[in-house]
Protein backbone atom coordinates (compact mmCIF):
# COMPACT_ATOMS: atom_id res chain seq x y z
CA UNK A 1 0.00 0.00 0.00
CA UNK A 2 2.97 2.32 1.06
CA UNK A 3 4.47 1.91 -2.45
CA UNK A 4 1.20 2.79 -4.13
CA UNK A 5 0.62 5.75 -2.09
CA UNK A 6 4.64 6.40 -3.26
CA UNK A 7 3.46 5.91 -6.90
CA UNK A 8 0.69 8.05 -6.87
CA UNK A 9 2.38 10.94 -5.29
CA UNK A 10 5.19 10.78 -7.93
CA UNK A 11 3.28 10.25 -10.70
CA UNK A 12 0.49 13.31 -9.52
CA UNK A 13 3.87 15.81 -9.15
CA UNK A 14 4.98 14.34 -12.40
CA UNK A 15 1.99 15.74 -14.17
CA UNK A 16 2.23 18.95 -12.54
CA UNK A 17 5.78 19.61 -13.16
CA UNK A 18 4.64 18.52 -17.17
CA UNK A 19 1.61 20.50 -17.02
CA UNK A 20 2.90 23.48 -15.17
CA UNK A 21 6.57 23.35 -14.96
CA UNK A 22 9.49 22.77 -17.16
CA UNK A 23 7.53 20.81 -19.67
CA UNK A 24 4.79 23.47 -20.29
CA UNK A 25 5.61 24.81 -23.68
CA UNK A 26 6.12 21.58 -25.33
CA UNK A 27 2.61 21.58 -25.28
CA UNK A 28 2.27 23.82 -28.66
CA UNK A 29 4.76 22.10 -30.58
CA UNK A 30 7.88 24.61 -28.84
CA UNK A 31 8.82 27.81 -30.11
CA UNK A 32 9.49 27.37 -33.67
CA UNK A 33 7.30 29.98 -35.66
CA UNK A 34 6.15 32.48 -33.47
CA UNK A 35 4.76 35.66 -35.59
CA UNK A 36 5.85 34.19 -38.70
CA UNK A 37 3.18 34.79 -41.39
CA UNK A 38 5.50 37.20 -43.01
CA UNK A 39 6.65 36.00 -46.36
CA UNK A 40 9.89 36.89 -46.16
CA UNK A 41 12.74 39.04 -43.46
CA UNK A 42 11.13 42.17 -43.65
CA UNK A 43 12.18 42.89 -47.44
CA UNK A 44 10.09 45.10 -49.39
CA UNK A 45 9.20 43.03 -52.32
CA UNK A 46 8.71 46.62 -54.54
CA UNK A 47 12.06 48.33 -53.84
CA UNK A 48 14.39 45.40 -51.98
CA UNK A 49 14.44 47.60 -49.40
CA UNK A 50 14.53 46.54 -45.75
CA UNK A 51 11.62 47.76 -43.36
CA UNK A 52 11.46 47.75 -39.69
CA UNK A 53 8.28 45.91 -38.23
CA UNK A 54 7.85 48.74 -36.97
CA UNK A 55 7.63 51.09 -39.18
CA UNK A 56 6.31 51.41 -43.05
CA UNK A 57 2.72 49.55 -44.71
CA UNK A 58 1.99 45.79 -44.21
CA UNK A 59 0.08 44.37 -46.49
CA UNK A 60 -1.77 40.72 -46.17
CA UNK A 61 -1.81 38.77 -49.76
CA UNK A 62 -2.66 35.01 -49.98
CA UNK A 63 -1.54 34.46 -45.97
CA UNK A 64 1.35 35.94 -46.18
CA UNK A 65 2.51 39.32 -44.20
CA UNK A 66 4.40 41.95 -46.82
CA UNK A 67 6.15 45.07 -45.42
CA UNK A 68 6.75 48.14 -47.80
CA UNK A 69 8.67 51.13 -47.19
CA UNK A 70 6.24 53.33 -48.29
CA UNK A 71 2.51 54.19 -49.48
CA UNK A 72 4.37 54.63 -53.17
CA UNK A 73 5.68 50.64 -52.99
CA UNK A 74 2.37 49.48 -51.57
CA UNK A 75 0.49 51.00 -54.17
CA UNK A 76 2.61 49.57 -57.33
CA UNK A 77 2.53 46.24 -55.51
CA UNK A 78 -1.71 46.31 -54.81
CA UNK A 79 -1.83 47.07 -58.85
CA UNK A 80 0.37 44.26 -59.81
CA UNK A 81 1.31 41.74 -56.87
CA UNK A 82 2.39 38.76 -59.03
CA UNK A 83 5.08 40.98 -60.81
CA UNK A 84 6.83 41.58 -57.97
CA UNK A 85 6.47 38.75 -56.05
CA UNK A 86 8.11 37.08 -59.44
CA UNK A 87 10.95 39.92 -58.51
CA UNK A 88 11.28 38.79 -55.26
CA UNK A 89 11.80 35.14 -55.92
CA UNK A 90 14.67 35.56 -58.33
CA UNK A 91 16.30 37.79 -56.55
CA UNK A 92 16.42 35.63 -53.36
CA UNK A 93 17.53 32.23 -55.22
CA UNK A 94 14.54 31.13 -56.37
CA UNK A 95 12.62 29.71 -53.92
CA UNK A 96 14.22 26.45 -53.07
Amino acid sequence: MEGLLSFLLFGGLFFLMMRYGCGAHMAHGGHGKHGKDSAGNNIDPVCGMEVDIKQGYGKMHEGLLYRFCSRKCLDQFEVDPKKYLKQSLQTSGGGS
